[in-house]
Protein backbone atom coordinates (compact mmCIF):
# COMPACT_ATOMS: atom_id res chain seq x y z
CA UNK A 1 0.00 0.00 0.00
CA UNK A 2 1.33 3.44 -0.91
CA UNK A 3 2.21 5.48 2.15
CA UNK A 4 3.69 8.76 3.22
CA UNK A 5 7.40 8.17 3.74
CA UNK A 6 8.47 10.85 6.20
CA UNK A 7 7.58 14.04 8.02
CA UNK A 8 9.32 16.31 5.54
CA UNK A 9 8.68 19.84 6.77
CA UNK A 10 6.67 21.85 9.28
CA UNK A 11 5.23 25.34 9.00
CA UNK A 12 4.91 27.45 12.15
CA UNK A 13 2.99 30.65 12.87
CA UNK A 14 4.95 32.78 15.37
CA UNK A 15 4.42 36.15 17.03
CA UNK A 16 8.09 36.86 17.85
CA UNK A 17 10.11 36.31 14.69
CA UNK A 18 13.39 37.69 16.04
CA UNK A 19 13.23 35.44 19.10
CA UNK A 20 12.66 32.46 16.81
CA UNK A 21 15.65 33.35 14.63
CA UNK A 22 17.89 33.32 17.71
CA UNK A 23 16.22 30.24 19.17
CA UNK A 24 16.47 28.15 16.01
CA UNK A 25 20.04 29.07 15.13
CA UNK A 26 21.77 29.75 18.45
CA UNK A 27 20.02 27.21 20.67
CA UNK A 28 19.12 24.29 18.40
CA UNK A 29 21.76 24.77 15.69
CA UNK A 30 19.46 25.10 12.67
CA UNK A 31 20.60 27.06 9.62
CA UNK A 32 18.66 30.30 9.20
CA UNK A 33 17.66 31.23 5.63
CA UNK A 34 16.01 34.62 5.15
CA UNK A 35 15.53 37.18 2.42
CA UNK A 36 13.90 34.92 -0.20
CA UNK A 37 10.37 36.08 0.71
CA UNK A 38 9.37 39.07 2.80
CA UNK A 39 6.65 37.28 4.76
CA UNK A 40 8.55 34.20 5.97
CA UNK A 41 11.93 32.71 6.72
CA UNK A 42 13.28 29.19 6.78
CA UNK A 43 15.41 26.80 8.80
CA UNK A 44 17.51 24.05 7.22
CA UNK A 45 18.72 20.81 8.85
CA UNK A 46 20.38 19.14 5.87
CA UNK A 47 20.49 19.48 2.06
CA UNK A 48 16.78 20.24 1.73
CA UNK A 49 15.86 23.81 0.82
CA UNK A 50 14.06 23.95 4.15
CA UNK A 51 12.68 21.81 6.92
CA UNK A 52 10.83 24.62 8.71
CA UNK A 53 8.87 27.55 7.31
CA UNK A 54 8.36 30.31 9.86
CA UNK A 55 5.42 32.66 9.27
CA UNK A 56 5.50 35.79 11.48
CA UNK A 57 2.01 36.88 12.50
CA UNK A 58 -0.47 37.23 15.33
CA UNK A 59 -0.68 33.61 16.53
CA UNK A 60 1.68 30.94 17.84
CA UNK A 61 0.89 27.45 16.57
CA UNK A 62 1.57 24.88 13.90
CA UNK A 63 0.55 26.14 10.45
CA UNK A 64 0.87 22.82 8.61
CA UNK A 65 2.76 19.54 8.59
CA UNK A 66 4.23 18.34 5.30
CA UNK A 67 4.23 14.58 4.71
CA UNK A 68 6.28 13.29 1.79
CA UNK A 69 5.11 10.69 -0.72
CA UNK A 70 7.30 9.01 -3.31
CA UNK A 71 5.71 10.38 -6.48
CA UNK A 72 2.44 11.25 -8.23
CA UNK A 73 1.39 7.60 -8.40
CA UNK A 74 1.76 7.21 -4.64
CA UNK A 75 -0.05 10.51 -4.12
CA UNK A 76 -3.00 9.36 -6.21
CA UNK A 77 -3.25 6.08 -4.33
CA UNK A 78 -3.56 7.97 -1.03
CA UNK A 79 -6.08 10.40 -2.53
CA UNK A 80 -8.18 7.47 -3.72
CA UNK A 81 -8.33 6.21 -0.13
CA UNK A 82 -9.28 9.68 1.13
CA UNK A 83 -12.04 9.83 -1.50
CA UNK A 84 -13.39 6.45 -0.45
CA UNK A 85 -13.45 7.54 3.20
CA UNK A 86 -15.21 10.83 2.42
CA UNK A 87 -12.36 13.24 3.21
CA UNK A 88 -12.16 16.40 1.12
CA UNK A 89 -8.85 17.82 -0.06
CA UNK A 90 -7.51 20.37 -2.53
CA UNK A 91 -4.85 20.09 -5.20
CA UNK A 92 -2.53 23.05 -4.73
CA UNK A 93 -1.83 25.42 -7.59
CA UNK A 94 1.58 25.36 -9.28
CA UNK A 95 2.33 28.64 -7.52
CA UNK A 96 1.54 27.13 -4.11
CA UNK A 97 3.72 24.11 -4.85
CA UNK A 98 6.54 26.43 -5.89
CA UNK A 99 6.24 28.26 -2.56
CA UNK A 100 6.94 24.97 -0.79
CA UNK A 101 9.76 24.11 -3.24
CA UNK A 102 8.01 20.88 -4.29
CA UNK A 103 6.63 19.58 -7.60
CA UNK A 104 3.36 18.16 -6.27
CA UNK A 105 1.22 19.37 -3.34
CA UNK A 106 -2.18 18.50 -1.85
CA UNK A 107 -3.78 20.24 1.13
CA UNK A 108 -6.16 18.52 3.54
CA UNK A 109 -7.18 18.75 7.21
CA UNK A 110 -7.25 15.94 9.73
CA UNK A 111 -10.42 15.31 11.82
CA UNK A 112 -9.27 17.85 14.44
CA UNK A 113 -8.68 20.57 11.87
CA UNK A 114 -4.90 20.31 11.81
CA UNK A 115 -3.62 21.37 8.36
CA UNK A 116 -1.87 18.52 6.53
CA UNK A 117 0.12 18.80 3.31
CA UNK A 118 1.02 15.85 1.11
CA UNK A 119 3.88 16.48 -1.30
CA UNK A 120 6.43 14.87 -3.56
CA UNK A 121 9.73 15.92 -5.15
CA UNK A 122 11.16 18.47 -2.71
CA UNK A 123 14.02 20.76 -3.73
CA UNK A 124 17.30 19.19 -2.52
CA UNK A 125 20.25 21.61 -2.65
CA UNK A 126 23.23 19.26 -2.63
CA UNK A 127 25.38 22.16 -3.84
CA UNK A 128 24.67 23.97 -0.53
CA UNK A 129 26.01 21.94 2.41
CA UNK A 130 24.18 22.41 5.70
CA UNK A 131 25.80 25.19 7.76
CA UNK A 132 24.61 25.06 11.40
CA UNK A 133 23.68 28.22 13.23
CA UNK A 134 26.17 27.39 15.99
CA UNK A 135 29.06 24.99 16.46
CA UNK A 136 28.04 21.31 16.28
CA UNK A 137 29.98 18.06 16.55
CA UNK A 138 27.79 16.33 13.97
CA UNK A 139 24.48 16.72 12.16
CA UNK A 140 20.80 16.03 12.69
CA UNK A 141 19.15 12.66 12.14
CA UNK A 142 17.10 13.18 8.96
CA UNK A 143 17.44 11.26 5.68
CA UNK A 144 14.83 8.56 5.25
CA UNK A 145 13.59 9.17 8.82
CA UNK A 146 12.44 12.73 8.17
CA UNK A 147 12.91 15.65 10.51
CA UNK A 148 11.68 14.10 13.76
CA UNK A 149 8.21 13.93 15.25
CA UNK A 150 5.29 16.12 16.28
CA UNK A 151 2.65 15.63 18.98
CA UNK A 152 -0.54 17.36 17.88
CA UNK A 153 -4.07 18.00 19.12
CA UNK A 154 -6.61 15.23 18.60
CA UNK A 155 -10.22 15.91 19.60
CA UNK A 156 -11.11 12.31 18.72
CA UNK A 157 -8.01 10.07 18.83
CA UNK A 158 -9.82 7.18 17.14
CA UNK A 159 -10.82 9.41 14.21
CA UNK A 160 -7.28 10.77 13.97
CA UNK A 161 -5.90 7.23 13.93
CA UNK A 162 -8.24 6.27 11.09
CA UNK A 163 -7.28 9.37 9.09
CA UNK A 164 -3.52 8.97 9.42
CA UNK A 165 -3.87 5.26 8.69
CA UNK A 166 -5.32 6.28 5.32
CA UNK A 167 -2.04 8.13 4.72
CA UNK A 168 -0.19 4.91 5.44
CA UNK A 169 1.08 5.57 8.97
CA UNK A 170 0.97 2.68 11.42
CA UNK A 171 0.87 2.60 15.20
CA UNK A 172 -1.23 2.46 18.35
CA UNK A 173 -1.34 3.40 22.04
CA UNK A 174 2.13 2.99 23.56
CA UNK A 175 1.74 4.57 27.01
CA UNK A 176 -0.76 4.79 29.87
CA UNK A 177 0.26 8.06 31.55
CA UNK A 178 -1.02 10.00 34.55
CA UNK A 179 -1.94 13.66 34.15
CA UNK A 180 -3.81 16.12 36.41
CA UNK A 181 -6.94 15.30 34.40
CA UNK A 182 -6.54 11.52 34.77
CA UNK A 183 -4.98 8.79 32.67
CA UNK A 184 -4.10 9.64 29.07
CA UNK A 185 -3.40 7.16 26.30
CA UNK A 186 -1.10 8.71 23.69
CA UNK A 187 -0.93 7.12 20.25
CA UNK A 188 2.37 6.93 18.35
CA UNK A 189 2.50 6.33 14.59
CA UNK A 190 5.39 5.67 12.21
CA UNK A 191 6.00 5.62 8.46
CA UNK A 192 9.70 4.69 8.32
CA UNK A 193 12.44 3.39 10.63
CA UNK A 194 12.02 6.28 13.09
CA UNK A 195 10.10 4.89 16.06
CA UNK A 196 7.39 7.48 15.55
CA UNK A 197 6.90 10.56 13.40
CA UNK A 198 3.46 11.48 14.77
CA UNK A 199 1.83 11.32 18.18
CA UNK A 200 -1.47 12.50 19.63
CA UNK A 201 -3.68 11.93 22.65
CA UNK A 202 -2.15 14.49 25.05
CA UNK A 203 -4.01 17.72 24.34
CA UNK A 204 -2.97 21.21 25.40
CA UNK A 205 -3.78 24.86 24.71
CA UNK A 206 -2.47 24.80 21.12
CA UNK A 207 -2.60 22.42 18.17
CA UNK A 208 1.08 21.61 18.68
CA UNK A 209 2.11 20.08 22.02
CA UNK A 210 5.75 19.60 21.11
CA UNK A 211 8.17 18.79 18.32
CA UNK A 212 11.22 16.51 18.54
CA UNK A 213 14.51 16.82 16.67
CA UNK A 214 17.37 14.35 17.04
CA UNK A 215 21.14 14.83 16.95
CA UNK A 216 23.51 12.22 15.54
CA UNK A 217 26.07 12.94 18.27
CA UNK A 218 25.42 12.76 22.01
CA UNK A 219 27.75 15.71 22.53
CA UNK A 220 25.42 17.95 20.50
CA UNK A 221 22.56 17.10 22.84
CA UNK A 222 24.83 18.01 25.74
CA UNK A 223 25.78 21.30 24.12
CA UNK A 224 22.12 22.16 23.54
CA UNK A 225 21.33 21.34 27.17
CA UNK A 226 24.14 23.62 28.35
CA UNK A 227 22.92 26.45 26.10
CA UNK A 228 19.32 26.12 27.32
CA UNK A 229 20.49 26.22 30.94
CA UNK A 230 22.89 29.12 30.36
CA UNK A 231 20.18 31.20 28.68
CA UNK A 232 17.67 30.51 31.45
CA UNK A 233 15.12 28.94 29.11
CA UNK A 234 12.40 27.09 31.02
CA UNK A 235 12.94 23.33 30.97
CA UNK A 236 9.64 21.46 30.91
CA UNK A 237 10.95 17.90 31.35
CA UNK A 238 14.47 17.16 32.54
CA UNK A 239 16.86 14.78 30.80
CA UNK A 240 15.46 11.27 30.60
CA UNK A 241 15.13 8.20 28.42
CA UNK A 242 11.85 7.15 26.82
CA UNK A 243 10.63 3.58 27.04
CA UNK A 244 9.19 3.44 23.53
CA UNK A 245 11.87 5.02 21.32
CA UNK A 246 14.68 4.68 23.92
CA UNK A 247 15.91 8.18 23.06
CA UNK A 248 17.74 10.33 25.60
CA UNK A 249 15.92 13.67 25.49
CA UNK A 250 14.83 16.78 27.33
CA UNK A 251 12.00 19.24 26.73
CA UNK A 252 12.17 23.04 26.95
CA UNK A 253 9.93 25.91 26.01
CA UNK A 254 10.02 27.67 22.65
CA UNK A 255 9.35 31.41 22.21
CA UNK A 256 5.83 30.38 21.14
CA UNK A 257 4.96 28.65 24.41
CA UNK A 258 4.93 25.04 23.23
CA UNK A 259 7.75 22.62 23.92
CA UNK A 260 10.77 21.54 21.90
CA UNK A 261 12.21 18.09 22.56
CA UNK A 262 15.83 17.50 21.59
CA UNK A 263 17.22 13.99 21.68
CA UNK A 264 19.85 11.44 20.76
CA UNK A 265 19.93 7.68 20.25
CA UNK A 266 16.37 7.01 19.15
CA UNK A 267 15.39 3.43 18.36
CA UNK A 268 13.49 1.94 15.46
CA UNK A 269 9.76 1.49 14.96
CA UNK A 270 8.03 -1.48 16.59
CA UNK A 271 7.12 -4.57 14.58
CA UNK A 272 4.48 -5.48 17.17
CA UNK A 273 2.43 -3.38 19.60
CA UNK A 274 3.46 -2.87 23.24
CA UNK A 275 2.80 -0.24 25.90
CA UNK A 276 4.51 1.32 28.92
CA UNK A 277 3.55 2.91 32.24
CA UNK A 278 6.56 5.21 32.56
CA UNK A 279 9.91 6.06 31.07
CA UNK A 280 13.18 4.25 31.75
CA UNK A 281 14.52 7.14 33.85
CA UNK A 282 14.35 10.90 34.23
CA UNK A 283 12.00 13.33 32.46
CA UNK A 284 11.01 14.87 35.78
CA UNK A 285 8.64 17.82 35.49
CA UNK A 286 10.48 21.11 36.09
CA UNK A 287 8.25 23.74 34.48
CA UNK A 288 5.09 21.94 33.47
CA UNK A 289 3.82 24.27 30.74
CA UNK A 290 1.91 21.96 28.42
CA UNK A 291 4.01 18.93 29.49
CA UNK A 292 2.21 17.95 32.70
CA UNK A 293 2.17 14.16 32.31
CA UNK A 294 4.21 11.90 34.57
CA UNK A 295 6.79 10.09 32.42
Amino acid sequence: MSSVTELGYVGLNVTDAEAWKRFGADVIGLELVEGEEADRFYFRMDYWHHRFVIHPGETDDIAYAGWRVADEEAMQAILDRLDAAGHSYRRATPEEAAERRVLGLVKVKDPSGNPVELFYAPLIEVHLPFHPGRRMHGKFVTGSEGIGHILIQADDPAASHRFYSLLGLKGAIQYHLQSPKGTVYPVFMHCNDRQHSLAFGVNGPSRLNHMMLEYRELDDLGLAHDIVRAQGIDVALQLGKHSNDEALTFYFMTPSGWAMELGWGGGKSFAQQQYHLRDIFGHGIEKSGNMDVEL
